[in-house]
C-alpha cells in the first residue's frame, strides 16, 4: 500500500463548526456521548439471540432438522447484531467512557469467530481513513473475480457480478473465521501495524486460540451432542454464517457501493487532494433515516455518514446528529448522500456493481 496521507491546502471550515455544533448538543442536553441504558438492553438482547441457540443446541435436545437450522440461522441474526450493534461501537471505544469495558466488549467480536484486533486495523484505521480509496481501503480491496472500484483493474467476469456476489457476501464470515483474519494478520504485520516488541507468532497463537473456543461451541459440541448425521449440522452451521454474512455485508456496502460515493485515486506521491471530513461525506451515503427499528437493529449504520464523521460517538446518537450534520452540509453547499430506504440503497448497490462490471465510472 502506498503511503497514504490527505493534504492541508483545503481548508473549508466545515470541519471545525460542525465539531463546535455536535459539542454543543451534548453540553446543551447534558448527555454523554457515549452509550446508554439503550446499549446495555441491546447487548443482552443480541447476546441472547446469539448464545441461546446454541445453547440448545449443544444441549443434544434438539432432533429435528428443521429446529436445528431454525436455531443456527436464528444464531446468525443474533451474530450478526453482536457484530453490528455491540463490538462494532466497543471496538471503536465509543460504547463507554470505560477503556476497560469497550475491551472486554469488544471481544464479542472473538465470540463471533473473528478477531477484534485485525478488525480494529481493517476497519477502524484503513476503512475510516481510507473509504473508498484504492489500496488504502481493505473493504474494496477484493478478491480479482469482484470490483468495487473503478480505478480496480477490469475483467470481462465482472459484468455478471451483480448476479454472483451475494454468494461471496454469504460466504464471507465463513471466510473470516477460518483464513481471512490469519492473511491479514500476516499482512498487516508487514505493514508495521502489530506491536514490534512482541512476537508475532504470538498473536497469531493468540487469534488462534480464540477461533478454537468458538468452533468448540458453536460447531464441535453440536457435532457430539445433536443425533444428527453430521453433514446436516455443519450444512445449518454453513447456514447461520450465510444469514451473518448477507446482512453485514449488505448494511456496510450499500453505504459505499452506490452511485453518488467517490472513488478516490491518490497520485503517483500518495496525497489526497483533499480534507478528510469532506472526504467522509464525499464518499459515504445514509439510508432509512426515519426507520428506528431498523436502525436499532443495525447498531445505527443507516447513519454512517455520522458515523464516518463521528466513530467515537455511540450510535444510539446519530438519528439526533443528522440533523446537524445535514443542515451544516447544506450551509456549506457540500454533498449529504441518504437514500429514503434500504430497499432504495440495495438497489443502488445492484447498480453500481453491474456499472462497475460493464465500464470504468
Amino acid at each position: 500500500m502506498k503511503n497514504l496521507k490527505f493534504t492541508h491546502s483545503i481548508r473549508s471550515g466545515f470541519d471545525k463548526t460542525l465539531r463546535t455544533k455536535v459539542n454543543n448538543y451534548f453540553e446543551k442536553n447534558n448527555i454523554s456521548r457515549y452509550g446508554n441504558g439503550n446499549m446495555i438492553v441491546k447487548t443482552v438482547i443480541m447476546l441472547s439471540i446469539f448464545f441461546i441457540p446454541l445453547i440448545f443446541i449443544g444441549s443434544g435436545m434438539v432432533e429435528n432438522t428443521a429446529l436445528l437450522f431454525t436455531l443456527y440461522i436464528t444464531s446468525g441474526f443474533g451474530m450478526a447484531g453482536v457484530g453490528m450493534g455491540v463490538m462494532h461501537d466497543a471496538i471503536h471505544g465509543s460504547y463507554s467512557k470505560s477503556r476497560a469495558v469497550n475491551r472486554y466488549l469488544g471481544y464479542t467480536m472473538n465470540l463471533i469467530g473473528a478477531n477484534s484486533d485485525v478488525w480494529k486495523i481493517q476497519h477502524n484505521v484503513l476503512h475510516h481513513t481510507y473509504t473508498n480509496i484504492e489500496e488504502g481501503d481493505d473493504d474494496i480491496n477484493v478478491p480479482f473475480f469482484l470490483r468495487f472500484s473503478p480505478h480496480a483493474k477490469h475483467y470481462w467476469i465482472h459484468r455478471f457480478q451483480y448476479l454472483y456476489v451475494w454468494l461471496f457476501y454469504g460466504l464471507s464470515t465463513i471466510s473470516w473465521i477460518t483464513l481471512k483474519d490469519f492473511v491479514r494478520a500476516c499482512r498487516y504485520n508487514k505493514m508495521g501495524f502489530f506491536d514490534r516488541k512482541s512476537s508475532f507468532t504470538k498473536e497469531l497463537l493468540k487469534i488462534a486460540v480464540w477461533k478454537i473456543i468458538y468452533y468448540s461451541y458453536a460447531l464441535f459440541l453440536p457435532l457430539i451432542m445433536v443425533p444428527l448425521p453430521a453433514y446436516i449440522v455443519v450444512l445449518a452451521f454453513l447456514g447461520m454464517h450465510f444469514v451473518t454474512g448477507i446482512c453485514i455485508s449488505l448494511v456496510f456496502q450499500t453505504a459505499h457501493i452506490v452511485p453518488g460515493t467517490e472513488f478516490i485515486h491518490a497520485d503517483k506521491k500518495g496525497q489526497i487532494h483533499n480534507e478528510w471530513t469532506l472526504h467522509q461525506l464525499a464518499t459515504t451515503s445514509n439510508y432509512a433515516p426515519k426507520s428506528t427499528l431498523f436502525s436499532w437493529l443495525i447498531g445505527g449504520l443507516n447513519f454512517q455518514v455520522e458515523h464516518h464523521l463521528f466513530p467515537n460517538i455511540c450510535h444510539v446518537h446519530y438519528k439526533k446528529l443528522s440533523g446537524i450534520v445535514s443542515r451544516t452540509a447544506k450551509e456549506y453547499n457540500l454533498p449529504y448522500n441518504v437514500k429514503k430506504s434500504f430497499f432504495e440503497a440495495l438497489l443502488d448497490h445492484i447498480k453500481m456493481l453491474r456499472q462497475l462490471g460493464i465500464q470504468q465510472i
